[in-house]
C-alpha cells in the first residue's frame, strides 16, 4: 500500500502540474481511501467508468477527463452528484491531470501517441516551453495518405475522417506530420505555418474542411476518445512500477 498524498506529490512533481493555466483542476478532485494497493485508470470519469473501477475494487480513479470544468455550473445536482456520491461512498480517489498529461514529453498523450504511430518528435508548439501541448516530426518512410489513414486506423483501433488538400499535394506522400490528441483542430494553421504534410488531431469543425483542401495540408480526425487514451495508460503503468502497485486500464467505448 501506498499513502495516497505520495501518490499526489509525486504526479503532481512529475507532470509538472502548477505550471499550467488549465480548464480544472490537476490532481486530487475527490478524495477518498488514504491508502492506494490499486489504481483503475481511463479517459474519462463517466458514470460507467465509475461503475467500472467499484467492480475492480480501485482505490483510486486516474483520467485524463475528470470533473469541475471552468464555465459549468459548481452545484453538485444531477449527473455529476451520482458520480461523486459513488466515488464517496466507494472510498475511491478521483484524480485527474488534463493539459499536464497532453504535455509530458514521455507519458503524454502527444508523446505516446507517437510512439504508437512511428512517429519521430523533432519539436513542439501550442503553448510555451513545457507548457506546448502539441507536437510536429517525420514518419521513417514516406506513407501514401490511404496508406497513413489506414496505419492511423488499425493503430487506434478507429477509423479515422481524412480530409486531402484540393491541390497538386493531395498526391504527395506523407512524411513530416503534426500532431495533437484530443479536440485541437483549432491547431491546423499552425500546422499549415510549420509547413508539414498532414496534421493529425481527434475532432473537427466544419471550417477544418476548407482549411485542410485550401492550405495543401493532409487533415486526419482520429477520435477525441481513441487519442486519448494512452498518456493515463502509460502513467498508470509508470505508477505501478514505482510504487509496486496493481494498476488497470478500463476502456469504456467513445465514438467521438
Amino acid at each position: 500500500m501506498v499513502s495516497l498524498p505520495d501518490i499526489i506529490n509525486y504526479c503532481d512533481d512529475l507532470l509538472e502540474s502548477e505550471q499550467f493555466k488549465d480548464y480544472c483542476p490537476n490532481g486530487l478532485q475527490v478524495e477518498g481511501c488514504q491508502q492506494v494497493k490499486k489504481i483503475v485508470c481511463g479517459v474519462t470519469a463517466s458514470q460507467a467508468l465509475i461503475d467500472a473501477a467499484v467492480a475492480a475494487k480501485a482505490d483510486m480513479l486516474l483520467v485524463h477527463h475528470g470533473f469541475f470544468w471552468s464555465g459549468e455550473s459548481p452545484a453538485i445536482t444531477g449527473m455529476k452528484q451520482r458520480r461523486i456520491k459513488q466515488l464517496l461512498h466507494a472510498d475511491i480517489s478521483l484524480v485527474a491531470y488534463h493539459l499536464p498529461l497532453d504535455a509530458h514529453p514521455i507519458f503524454g498523450n502527444n508523446a505516446q501517441l507517437a510512439v504508437k504511430l512511428g512517429l519521430e518528435v523533432e519539436g513542439r508548439f501550442g503553448g510555451r516551453g513545457s507548457q506546448a501541448i502539441a507536437m510536429y516530426g517525420r514518419l521513417a518512410d514516406k506513407l501514401s495518405a490511404s496508406a497513413f489513414a489506414t496505419q492511423i486506423g488499425d493503430t487506434l483501433a478507429r477509423s479515422s475522417l481524412h480530409i486531402p488538400p484540393d491541390n497538386a499535394a493531395a498526391d504527395k506522400p506523407i512524411q513530416t506530420v503534426a500532431w495533437c490528441s484530443g479536440a485541437a483542430q483549432n491547431y491546423l494553421p499552425k500546422a499549415v505555418e510549420l509547413g508539414v504534410d498532414a496534421f493529425i488531431t481527434g475532432e473537427v469543425s466544419e471550417q477544418t474542411t476548407h482549411i485542410a483542401r485550401e492550405c495543401g495540408i493532409h487533415f486526419y480526425a482520429a477520435g477525441h476518445h481513441a487519442t486519448e487514451r494512452y498518456g493515463v495508460m502509460a502513467l498508470a503503468e509508470h505508477l505501478g512500477q514505482h510504487f509496486e502497485l496493481n494498476q488497470q486500464f478500463i476502456d469504456i467505448d467513445n465514438p467521438i
